[in-house]
């Protein structure tokens, strides 16, 4: 089980996430890897798993098997725009290390290898996806936030303003599928994958999702991720872009308190937002805070319950649109040009 972030599975559920094992026996498992990513972090999800197992011949293996996601993007604050405030105050910080987070009995180093291995294993699922969806030209939007910012509430009318055609839905939750159900009333395909005790999707679940769900050339994929600001900011699964929501009713520090989540992503909705004169909420500041994580973040106040700013959320899903096909005629000339040099 995981100690930190509750980013943990059953060893039922370890094959659809793929993580690395380390095992009491000798198997070597090999991985190296390097990340580039805009936005250096440190963010760990640290999964601990004992297992018995018994094999059929004349002895026993006793496997101890370590699932961590620490994703470890560490970097030196400084005066970087995304920098908390100093606290003076006295507390304990267990995420100081070079993982990001602090696990009995294993070394930063360990974590961060183990950390490696896995993100390089989802990364190259994630690119396989990506290439697949850009190739038939689907836009894929992936929607992450806490629980119960409204986000399944957000899809549904967005859903019914853009019309069912060409859209299609991948919906993430531990348990149930409430929210599949509420999306497929607006007519629309969509697949709801259950994570168990897994607290985010990864590329993996995308990709054997895809072909019951992916919609046709020039449609739009949006996935709902399992409602969670930890795990789901170092999973890449294919996506176009990240757009994270955040309700007026939860806390205007938000962005300050989950920064990763915020920094990965291209867009914040700022939802519910005709509840504000009803909740102790200060809008420019949590932008403000936002906009200290992430400066190239583009922030859109809306409400699916009044309208407002739903307009700017298409015209913005519009934009994205365009470009994705705009780079897909680019790849079509270059190839062309290609084929005329030959």
């Amino acid at each position: 089980m995981c100690t930190v972030f509750g980013c943990a599975e059953s060893g039922d559920q370890s094959h659809a996430h793929h993580h690395e094992h380390e095992h009491a026996h000798s198997h070597a498992h090999p991985h190296t890897h390097s990340h580039a990513h805009p936005h250096t972090h440190s963010h760990a999800h640290p999964h601990s798993h004992e297992h018995e197992h018994e094999h059929d011949h004349d002895h026993d293996h006793a496997h101890s098997h370590e699932h961590v996601h620490a994703h470890v993007h560490s970097h030196d604050h400084g005066d970087h725009p995304g920098a908390a405030e100093p606290d003076a105050s006295p507390h304990l910080d267990c995420g100081a290390g070079p993982a990001g987070v602090e696990v009995a009995g294993m070394s930063q180093r360990r974590l961060v290898e183990i950390e490696t291995n896995i993100l390089a294993r989802n990364d190259a699922i994630a690119e396989g996806n990506r290439r697949r969806l850009e190739a038939d030209g689907v836009l894929a939007l992936n929607l992450v936030s806490s629980p119960g910012s409204g986000k399944t509430t957000l899809l549904v009318d967005t859903i019914r303003r853009l019309g069912a055609e060409g859209v299609a839905v991948i919906e993430g939750d531990q348990q149930t599928a409430n929210d599949a159900r509420r999306i497929r009333e607006t007519g629309v395909p969509a697949l709801q994958v259950n994570t168990g005790k897994g607290c985010h999707l990864d590329a993996s679940m995308v990709e054997r999702a895809l072909p019951q769900v992916s919609p046709p050339g020039l449609g739009l994929l949006f996935i709902e991720n399992v409602g969670n600001l930890v795990c789901p900011a170092g999973f890449d699964l294919g996506e176009d872009a990240k757009v994270v929501i955040l309700s007026v009713t939860e806390g205007e520090d938000k962005p300050l308190k989950y920064p990763h989540m915020f920094a990965a992503a291209s867009l914040m909705l700022l939802s519910k937002v005709d509840l504000a004169p009803h909740v102790d909420f200060d809008m420019d500041a949590c932008e403000a805070y936002a906009r200290r994580i992430n400066p190239e973040l583009e922030i859109l106040r809306l409400s699916a319950t009044s309208g407002e700013g739903m307009d700017a959320w298409l015209d913005w899903i519009d934009a994205r649109r365009e470009a994705l096909r705009q780079r897909a005629l680019s790849r079509a000339r270059q190839h062309l040009a290609m084929l005329e040099q030959r």
